[in-house]
C-alpha cells in the first residue's frame, strides 16, 4: 500500500517528534511499516493523558496559539497532550488528567496520517509548540476555559 506524501509541515513535525527519540531512525522505520513508534516524555515534553471526548471538547475551546500538539486514540478513548517540562505543578490537581511521569512513551502515529487507529487532533508542525498548561488547567478545571469571542467586523 503506497503511503499518502506528507507536506513540508508534516516533515517538519516527523522530524521533531523523532529527534525527541534516542533512535530516530527507527521510529521512521515504524512509521514506514505504518505501526506506532513509541516516543519518551522528558526530552523536549511531557504527556498529558485525558479522556477523548473531553479532549475534543476542550481542544474546540483552546485557542490554536495555546494549543500544541494532541494524539487521539479512538478505541481508548484517549487523548495525550504534549505539554512544556515544567507543567507537572499546574496540572497536578487536575482530577481529569494524569501528567505521565518523564520517560513514559507515547506511542505515536507520523503526522501525516493515522496510525493503528490514532491520529492527531493538532499535528506538531516543528515550531515546538506545546499546549500551555494554565489553558489547558482552566479548560479541564471548575467551569472550564472558554475561548474569547471572535471581535465581528
Amino acid at each position: 500500500m503506497a503511503l499518502p506524501k506528507c507536506t513540508e509541515r508534516c516533515e517538519a513535525g516527523d522530524a521533531l517528534l523523532a529527534g525527541c527519540s534516542a533512535y530516530p531512525a527507527l521510529v521512521r522505520e515504524a512509521w514506514n511499516l505504518e505501526a506506532l513508534a513509541p516516543i519518551r516524555s522528558g526530552k523536549a515534553w511531557l504527556v498529558v493523558e485525558a479522556p477523548l471526548v473531553a479532549s475534543m471538547q476542550a481542544h474546540t475551546r483552546i485557542h490554536p496559539e495555546h494549543r500544541g500538539p494532541v494524539v487521539a486514540d479512538p478505541t481508548l478513548d484517549t487523548a495525550w497532550w504534549l505539554v512544556p517540562l515544567d507543567a507537572v505543578d499546574e496540572l497536578a490537581d487536575l482530577r481529569m488528567v494524569t501528567v505521565q511521569p518523564v520517560g513514559w512513551p507515547l506511542h505515536c502515529p507520523p503526522t501525516g496520517w493515522p496510525a493503528c487507529g490514532r491520529f492527531w487532533l493538532t499535528r506538531p508542525d516543528g515550531s515546538g509548540q506545546l499546549t500551555d498548561p494554565a489553558v489547558l488547567a482552566a479548560t479541564f478545571g471548575p467551569g472550564g476555559y472558554r475561548r474569547p469571542a471572535e471581535a465581528s467586523a
